[in-house]
């Protein structure tokens, strides 16, 4: 009897204590969530509702992005300061935790080999959002490859004077660095000034000696005969025929919508209008709040403008269920061509301070027009605030606007791309062409540590000057100055918004033509490019779509002490690249030993496997040695089975990345889940001269639109028209039985057949 009142008094002891627990929980919920928030509640108003964190949602196990009461979303925050949030809240809510843990184990420990940095610093670091702005040590624990962006909260009165102060700094000191640059770029080119009088003084043409000069006279005399026939056209006179003009040409397939003397502005669907085509623009909102923009080149005659309407930002959930599959969708693109008459999707990315207007610029030349005109749908993806730096909810002067680098533009940015356009086509997969940074981001982003699940959605990967590693350029004193200072002063000289927006100042402010041929000149200077290859009549527009607005937290894993200059590799450490070196090395010494001590008796052609065929035969070039796979090597791949395969196109001559670097960690069996199904040295060639080389489209675009069409599903080449020049690739990629043989080959020792 005496027992039910102890037990009675238990419960209620119990009961007690979970409700003071939930009571602590709900003011600590409340502390967390106005320090992870937009404003303080004191800030709010009718305007902006409430802005209080109320849960972080896992994009991957490394990126939370913030959900708000009102429905809007923050960029990523330290993940402690995340799992915190969430682990109160199911306190609150008597939530099952598991339910609301990131996917996998959030950890900052690369999977493919980085071994963490420790710090000097007791641990404190920029995960602290306690921590004044530019503090930047690095916590106990971090990927040296990644290290954690800052975490910036409300915008109190100390942090609005820091801002301000990083603002005054970073305004006089970025333009005197842009100076300097700026007065190198005129300085080195006097001789070249020089030489170019002398030669006029002498009576001789120095373009004559450029590569393509015959050429260039030739489209530069049909431009002119252009020009004539639209201004025949304007003026009405009958067939729009000017003298000497042969008669019919106004019936061409893609009319020009546009004509005349090239004003430059900076604008793709004016150079899509001059070619036949057009361009429409849609806005795309990531999962942490960023509106990035996605252009959509279309033929006019086949296709119809969307509605205003279809073209605003979605919920910034990716992929969502229920996509219509095999251009069934009633997108804006897949509602408009029947069965058997669709266009397979081309999702195209720009590089480094370039927009996707880069691949617009030549005329009928433009890799996109050229795809496009082929029988492609086109899309062009642009990062994160590009022209027009815009959020669901942070403004331009708010420090979270800009805090993301190579891994948000990869994680982020990319698969929200591909969903929208995978969306309005209906396809369930599309060809991806990237250049230069877009190909970081990319390779950032299939990672097996990061987003790999994306490479569901691509049939294909071609990687124009693909950056993986660094070229000698990042030795030059201007980017070592950037990697010796100290994150602090970086962030004093170079600011945390914006990196020199006054780049962009000018940009607006200044003719066209001068600032075409000055941004010419100072990119020159910092990249060692020459427009040898480039129609130079057209150059000046090449530079009208950049530079575009970048975060100084992007430049600074470029170019600053601790990432990408240090490393001289984006997902491996110097010294994980000084061990494949030297394994390398080995590896060639033993197989030397070997064939040297092989039987006279035994031929190449003995040891060879036999020849390719079906439909990969084309795309690969003939056996160049007989390897033994390191299995140890395969522990360290940087890519797992969901990835697609890949093609690549290395520039020979380019200083800025080592695109032969990473065709031969591929060759070397380090990747068993990498199917290389095109790979091509162009000697010469330079880091732009694979999209603005006058031959470009001769010895990169129709590969591309080859290897795309090659590569793509089966059930989606029944239901598109086959794209011109495509006639004769027969069958198509396929892909059976590559996951169970790099498992098998990681898993145990065999002959591997490398392929150049």
């Amino acid at each position: 009897m005496h027992g039910a009142p102890e037990q009675v008094k238990d419960k209620l002891e119990k009961v007690s204590e979970k409700s003071k627990s939930k009571t602590k929980a709900a003011i600590d919920f409340a502390h967390q969530a106005e320090r992870l928030g937009q404003y303080t509640p004191d800030q709010e108003n009718d305007t902006t509702g409430s802005t209080q964190a109320i849960e972080a949602r896992f994009i991957t196990p490394l990126d939370p992005a913030i959900q708000t009461a009102g429905g809007g979303r923050l960029p990523a925050v330290p993940v402690d300061e995340a799992m915190r949030l969430n682990k109160l809240r199911d306190i609150i809510d008597d939530r099952d935790p598991s339910q609301h843990r990131p996917s996998k184990k959030a950890s900052n420990e690369s999977k493919h080999g980085a071994r963490p940095a420790r710090s000097q610093s007791n641990g404190e670091g920029e995960g602290d959002g306690d921590a004044p702005l530019g503090d930047a040590n690095i916590p106990s624990r971090t990927n040296p490859l990644f290290p954690p962006l800052p975490m910036y909260g409300p915008p109190t009165l100390l942090r609005r004077l820091q801002c301000r102060a990083f603002r005054m700094s970073s305004a006089v000191l970025s333009l005197c660095f842009l100076l300097v640059i700026i007065l190198g770029a005129a300085f080195t080119s006097i001789p070249l000034a020089a030489t170019h009088v002398w030669l006029r003084l002498t009576f001789r043409n120095p373009d004559r000696r450029r590569p393509f000069y015959q050429e260039e006279v030739r489209r530069r005399k049909a431009r002119k005969v252009a020009e004539q026939v639209w201004e025949k056209q304007k003026k009405g006179k009958p067939n729009g025929v000017a003298d000497g003009i042969e008669e019919g040409k106004n019936m061409d397939e893609y009319p020009p919508l546009e004509g005349g003397p090239d004003p430059i502005p900076c604008d793709v669907r004016y150079y899509a209008r001059r070619v036949g085509l057009d361009c429409e623009i849609f806005d795309v909102q990531t999962e942490d709040g960023f509106i990035i923009e996605l252009w959509h080149i279309y033929n006019p005659h086949e296709y119809r403008r969307s509605e205003p309407g279809q073209r605003v930002p979605k919920a910034p959930e990716v992929f969502p269920n229920g996509f219509a599959a095999n251009g069934s969708a009633r997108g804006a693109s897949g509602s408009q061509y029947g069965p058997g008459d669709k266009k397979y999707p081309v999702l195209m990315i720009h590089g480094l301070l370039q927009s996707a207007g880069a691949y617009c610029t030549n005329d009928d030349d433009s890799l996109a027009f050229f795809l496009a005109k082929s029988g492609y749908d086109v899309w062009l993806g642009n990062n994160r605030c590009g022209f027009k730096p815009r959020h669901n909810l942070l403004k331009y002067s708010d420090p979270r606007m800009w805090a993301w680098n190579i891994r948000q533009m990869g994680v982020m940015d990319l698969p929200a791309l591909i969903s929208r356009v995978l969306s309005e086509t209906g396809f369930e997969k599309l060809g991806l062409i990237a250049h230069s940074q877009g190909t970081t981001q990319t390779l950032v982003a299939l990672a097996k540590e990061q987003r790999p699940e994306i490479g569901e959605k691509i049939s294909v990967f071609c990687a124009l000057a693909p950056a993986a590693y660094s070229g000698p350029l990042i030795g030059k004193m201007y980017f070592k100055f950037m990697r010796i200072i100290n994150p602090l002063m970086f962030r004093v000289i170079f600011g945390i918004h914006a990196f020199i927006p006054f780049m962009m100042t000018m940009h607006s402010m200044l003719p066209p033509r001068f600032y075409g041929a000055m941004g010419y000149r100072v990119f020159s200077f910092l990249f060692n490019w020459t427009d040898d290859r480039w129609e130079r009549d057209l150059r000046d527009r090449m530079f009208q779509f950049a530079p575009v607005y970048v975060s100084a937290e992007s430049m600074r894993w470029w170019l600053g002490r601790e990432c990408f200059a240090k490393q001289k590799c984006i997902l491996a450490t110097r010294e994980e690249k000084n061990i494949e070196d030297m394994e390398d090395e080995l590896e060639d010494q033993e197989f030397n030993r070997e064939d040297e001590g092989s039987s006279e008796s035994s031929t190449e052609d003995e040891r060879a496997p036999p020849p390719l065929e079906g439909p990969d035969a084309t795309t690969r070039a003939p056996v160049r040695k007989l390897r033994r796979r390191n299995t140890n090597r395969t522990r360290y791949a940087w890519y797992g089975p969901q990835t697609p395969p890949f093609a690549l196109w290395v520039c020979g001559a380019d200083d800025l990345v080592d695109g032969r670097r990473l065709l031969r960690r591929f060759e070397r069996g380090r990747e068993p889940y990498v199917d290389i199904v095109h790979s091509k040295v162009i000697e010469g060639y330079e880091h732009l001269d694979v999209i603005w080389a006058m031959d470009a489209i001769e010895k990169v675009g129709k590969e591309v639109r080859e290897v795309i069409w090659r590569t793509a599903p089966e059930e989606a080449r029944k239901i598109c028209r086959v794209p011109r020049g495509c006639d004769e690739v027969r069958g198509y990629y396929q892909r059976t039985g590559v996951r169970e043989t790099a498992r098998s080959l990681a898993s145990s020792g065999c002959w591997l057949y490398v392929w150049a």
